[in-house]
């Protein structure tokens, strides 16, 4: 991370065997538990500027009333940038559309924003922020399941090669693992 920019944060929710999602996964792969919940909580109150695609972006504008609860708020007051050429309006509140090329975008407001920026999710946001070098942490929630043969997104299908460095991680309600990774820089040695 160069001095005077802020970070770009990625959390992705995985499966043991690398997938984003199955065709008949819940909602947490159907382990959330209230370590996660603390979790999300706390990173969701601390500021950022938050970087969607447009699929997450409508996943979670979408939430009916009954189904929102003290996160889903915090994400409706938090300042938001969904990436898409698709979309006519967000009606989410604090939420911009972006159609300028997402490389060129993240650059810049890592140079302009005060407070860090952060995505979920948006597997095709977060493939071209790491083949552009862009991600300053990688923190990864890993779900005690193979999710195999019904698997719909794998998480990192078709990312360029990237050297990580471990520099924290937890486990969450005593099966959920979250690993968080830097990029070295280095490169990737070749057999």
């Amino acid at each position: 991370m160069t001095t005077g920019t802020q970070p770009l944060i990625v959390d992705l929710f995985l499966s043991v065997d690398g997938w984003a999602r199955g065709a008949t996964s819940p909602g947490y792969f159907g382990y959330f538990g209230p370590d996660l919940e603390k979790w999300i909580a706390a990173e969701l109150a601390r500021p950022q500027l938050v970087i969607l695609g447009r699929r997450t972006y409508e996943a979670l504008a979408s939430l009916p009333e009954e189904a929102r609860d003290e996160s889903s708020h915090r994400m409706t007051e938090l300042n938001k940038v969904v990436f898409s050429t698709t979309l006519a309006t967000a009606a989410w509140p604090n939420t911009r559309i972006c159609r300028d090329d997402l490389i060129t975008e993240v650059s810049r407001l890592k140079g302009e924003s005060t407070v860090p920026l952060r995505t979920m999710g948006s597997l095709s946001v977060v493939r071209q922020l790491c083949d552009a070098g862009l991600v300053d942490r990688l923190r990864l929630m890993t779900f005690p399941l193979l999710v195999g043969t019904s698997g719909l997104e794998a998480g990192f299908a078709d990312v360029a090669p990237i050297d990580l460095e471990l520099v924290d991680h937890q486990i969450l309600d005593g099966r959920v693992l979250l690993l968080e990774y830097r990029p070295t820089g280095r490169d990737i040695p070749r057999m």
